[in-house]
């Protein structure tokens, strides 16, 4: 499927930034390299440094957060101004330089051959030369499982920041959203509300500057948490599945 096929449907990047200046302007040329005809909206999580400023410079639209909200506000922050301006696709891509934008082509070709309302780009459904530390890998692949069960089949990495949404799933996340390390805990909402998605191979490299704030402790911490949160959504599946989506 020609990428061409999309240029006429309006698509949002949305890039979540939190003290990503040393990152930002790559990050930005990568994806005009590879997907020129969408709009890149940064939106800057009370970074103390200038985020915001070389956004404004390499022209895409802008939010500033009044201060740090985590990526879960940040990320949502951009769903509901995409359903406000009413753009029809998401893309959802980290401004540390990890996320490849050749790979979106692939994860857009995929959301409309499947009809679903996501992809996730997962960095384990293939070999490549990305490494996760042992402690969050192990972390990981605890959740992955849970999620697994949860939703019915088999997810490699509920932790991925890279995705691609339809409108549908743009409307419902920009309503209902996890605030705290969402990606995860977002999944199994999504699958009572009964919106579908799958997974695509995607690269993801080392950060080009700076360092994850994800320590061998906070990773512990993470796996806890977000194995609680995942519980407490089935708790609520009941009440999920009613709201559902139009």
């Amino acid at each position: 499927m020609d990428l061409n096929t999309f240029k006429e449907k309006r698509i949002l990047v949305v890039v979540p930034a939190y003290n990503e200046e040393a990152n930002l302007k790559a990050t930005v040329t990568d994806l005009r390299e590879n997907l020129n005809f969408a709009d890149i909206l940064v939106v800057d999580d009370g970074s103390t440094d200038n985020t915001a400023l070389v956004a404004r410079q390499l022209g895409c639209k802008i939010i500033s957060l009044p201060f740090n909200l985590g990526v879960g506000a940040a990320v949502q922050t951009g769903f509901k101004y995409a359903k406000l301006k009413g753009y029809e696709m998401v893309v959802q891509f980290d401004g540390d330089g990890q996320h490849a934008a050749s790979s979106i082509p692939k994860l857009i070709r995929a959301l409309a051959a499947n009809k679903v309302d996501m992809v996730i780009g997962s960095r384990y459904l293939l070999k490549s030369q990305y490494q996760t530390p042992i402690a969050r890998r192990i972390g990981m692949m605890i959740l992955s499982k849970a999620i697994s069960m949860i939703v019915g089949r088999k997810i490699t990495d509920c932790t991925s920041g890279f995705r691609v949404l339809n409108k549908r799933a743009i409307d419902f996340c920009a309503d209902v959203y996890p605030t705290d390390y969402p990606e995860a805990e977002i999944l199994p909402t999504l699958h009572y509300a009964g919106l579908t998605f799958i997974e695509e191979p995607a690269t993801i490299t080392p950060r080009l500057a700076g360092r994850s704030s994800i320590t061998w402790t906070r990773a512990i911490y993470y796996m806890v948490k977000v194995i609680l949160a995942v519980y407490i959504v089935t708790l609520r599946k009941k009440a999920i599945s009613k709201k559902g989506v139009a």
